[in-house]
């Protein structure tokens, strides 16, 4: 069953299975929370409309609770209310790609920049690129663009920082509305599994020039990909 939408329907198969994630007390930011991780794992595309009674049912809270945590998602640029249609997920434009990436060379690229000695801890990264393996083998490219994200929060946690978590899952959610923008995914986001491992390894072998030189060189050709994307998109439009 999906919402409706302005450009589609919304996902919300299997969302009954997070209302454990609520707890004994519903509060919005749990719920905020889980719709986050929703966004990030390319569940509710761009331009679709959230229903209230839709989501709100399936996660068993009340429209009060859903709309706080609307409007948590709201002040983190994932979605929009628009006066008398309701709330929709976040259209980004070419400039919120630039902001984006200027915030991931900031934080991603000082994380591994200000790395100590080693040995790193590498447990989680290591993990997403496997993760990822998994899901080329099985050609399953939506996950593979989860498991990309989830490789840059855990580069971005080496920082050791939980403010810089908080903002890291925020900006990778909205990463993941403008990787919609890629019309071949398997394309997109094949190629830069390899580069995961490449920058993986040199953390492994503890050299962390080559790994934030990998990484800036990363974060330039996709902002370049997707930045060239949504020109296309506009100039067709």
């Amino acid at each position: 069953m999906g919402t409706e939408a302005g450009h589609g329907l919304v996902d919300i198969t299997g969302l009954e299975r997070d209302r454990p994630l609520l707890g004994r007390t519903s509060t919005a930011e749990r719920v905020a929370d889980i719709l986050r991780t929703r966004v990030a794992e390319g569940f509710f595309p761009p331009g679709s409309r959230l229903s209230e009674d839709s989501i709100g049912g399936a996660l068993g809270v009340s429209r009060n609770t859903l709309r706080e945590a609307f409007r948590l998602l709201t002040r983190e640029r994932l979605l929009v209310h628009e006066l008398n249609r309701g709330v929709f997920v976040r259209v980004h434009a070419v400039e919120d790609v630039v902001d984006i990436y200027r915030v991931r060379r900031l934080v991603e690229c000082a994380a591994v920049r200000g790395l100590g000695a080693p040995p790193f801890p590498l447990q989680a990264a290591a993990e997403a690129v496997a993760e990822g393996e998994r899901a080329a083998e099985r050609e399953d490219w939506r996950a593979l663009g989860t498991a990309n994200i989830h490789f840059h929060q855990a580069v971005a946690a080496l920082a050791g920082s939980p403010r810089t978590d908080e903002l890291m899952r925020g900006v990778l959610a909205e990463l993941r509305l403008v990787f919609h923008a890629m019309q071949d995914a398997r394309r997109f986001h094949e190629p830069y599994l390899t580069r995961n491992r490449e920058i993986l390894r040199s953390l492994q072998e503890g050299d962390t020039d080559r790994a934030e030189r990998l990484l800036a060189a990363y974060l330039e050709d996709s902002e370049r990909q997707i930045s060239a994307a949504y020109a296309q998109r506009i100039a067709s439009a």
